[in-house]
């Protein structure tokens, strides 16, 4: 976590392993304080939050994508990414999407003004609303560019922004539209949006680390272009607007157990998540990595992951030559399967060529609903020639092409 501006750096997150990544980040009503959610609903806190209740150990259907704070902080909620409200401590429950059959994974909500209601809000933009939170609109009939990746309410909860990845704003009810990162050459995405405490302005989020504003608020941490690179979650606000937090879920240790019983992750998700971080050797040249020649290498990371837990696979440098040894041995599977940790998922359209399989992870994490968490080598968002290992999801695989740019075409068993 670091702080900008008058965001202090706050004491009391350090716990044990979690399960699963951390997701959502909120600050307290003091700002001397926040929360982080993980994927498998556990609540870390700092500073003056308090932990009044989380998800943690209980067999989830789906993974936790957002959270939002009482006005008082005496409590919170979390929402799953089907839909599924959690209410804790003075927070109350007003309803959910978990029983509906939604057209696109839920991403995030937000609180009402007084906290007698919320949003949730989809990957299409579809906005759903309860309790004493207004249905303003949404985009849920629009043809995106690229997904929602959050939403954020006007300080009278009288409107709220839509944030998609590609920095696009959307404004409704007596949110104003203060300009986008749309058709900027930020070389990134965006994560989040969070707005200054009189509306006048907002804050983009950048994959990177970086922070992009507008209107009233002030720019006091990096530029996208000119970032920790480092990969951010989430942004929160302090409450004069002074500052803002970001989230780096890489600086929290994640087992990635099997967030429904509990096993333990493979050797194969134990290598590839100890070796999670920048790439140590670009200093050697462009694409230097550990795992084989200067190239690109997220086919030659995957293989040495599984040539290090014992399995006889040769260090490929081609993505889709994982799919052709897979396939000889009756070890590929289609895209629409249920993935297992440890698989192979490849991106892309097909084996052919480097055009059409494009890149590559390993799955450590599975959900009861499909959603996968994975672990990818030669990763962004660090500069181009120094890509990391990283974390990505939680995501559902029919909905990659959304989530990450790129398709899933097939999964490889070991």
């Amino acid at each position: 976590m670091i702080g900008y501006g008058d965001a202090a750096a706050v004491a009391g997150l350090a716990a044990g392993p979690v399960v699963a990544p951390p997701v959502a980040l909120v600050a307290t009503p003091d700002g001397q304080g926040y929360w982080v959610a993980t994927a498998a609903g556990e609540v870390l806190a700092s500073g003056d939050a308090k932990v009044v209740g989380s998800l943690a150990g209980v067999a989830l259907k789906a993974p936790i994508v957002g959270m939002a704070a009482t006005p008082d902080g005496g409590g919170y909620w979390l929402v799953a990414m089907d839909g599924g409200v959690f209410a804790f401590g003075d927070a109350r429950f007003f309803g959910s999407t978990g029983g509906l059959r939604l057209n696109q994974p839920i991403v995030g909500m937000a609180r009402s003004a007084d906290g007698a209601g919320y949003w949730i809000v989809a990957a299409d933009g579809g906005v759903f609303s309860f309790g004493d939170a207004p249905f303003l609109g949404s985009t849920g009939a629009l043809a995106l560019a690229r997904p929602i990746a959050g939403l954020t309410p006007t300080p009278d909860g009288l409107g709220y922004w839509l944030v998609a990845s590609d920095g696009g704003v959307f404004t409704f009810g007596d949110a104003v539209f203060h300009g986008s990162a749309a058709d900027q050459p930020i070389n990134t995405w965006v994560v989040g949006l969070a707005s200054t405490p009189d509306g006048g302005g907002y804050w983009l989020a950048a994959a990177t680390g970086g922070v992009l504003a507008f209107g009233d608020a002030t720019l006091y941490g990096p530029t996208p272009n000119l970032p920790p690179f480092s990969p951010v979650g989430a942004i929160a606000v302090t409450p004069d607007g002074g500052g803002y937090w970001l989230l780096y879920p890489e600086e929290v240790a994640v087992t990635f157990a099997n967030p429904s019983s509990g096993v333990p992750a493979s050797a194969i998700v134990a290598l590839a998540a100890s070796r999670i971080g920048p790439d140590p050797d670009t200093a050697r040249g462009k694409y230097c990595n550990p795992y084989g020649p200067c190239e690109d290498w997220c086919a030659l990371f995957a293989t040495w992951v599984w040539e290090g837990a014992g399995v006889a696979i040769p260090r490929y440098p081609f993505t889709g030559s994982t799919y052709r040894w897979g396939a000889a041995r009756g070890l590929t599977l289609g895209a629409g399967v249920v993935a297992a940790p440890g698989d192979f998922v490849l991106y892309g359209t097909g084996p052919l060529n480097a055009g059409t399989s494009v890149h590559m992870g390993i799955v450590a994490q599975v959900w009861p609903d499909g959603a996968i968490v994975t672990i990818e080598g030669d990763s962004g968002p660090e500069p181009d020639g120094q890509y990391a290992v990283t974390v990505n999801g939680p995501y559902l695989p029919a909905f990659s092409a959304e989530a990450n740019a790129m398709p899933v075409y097939a999964f490889v068993r070991p």
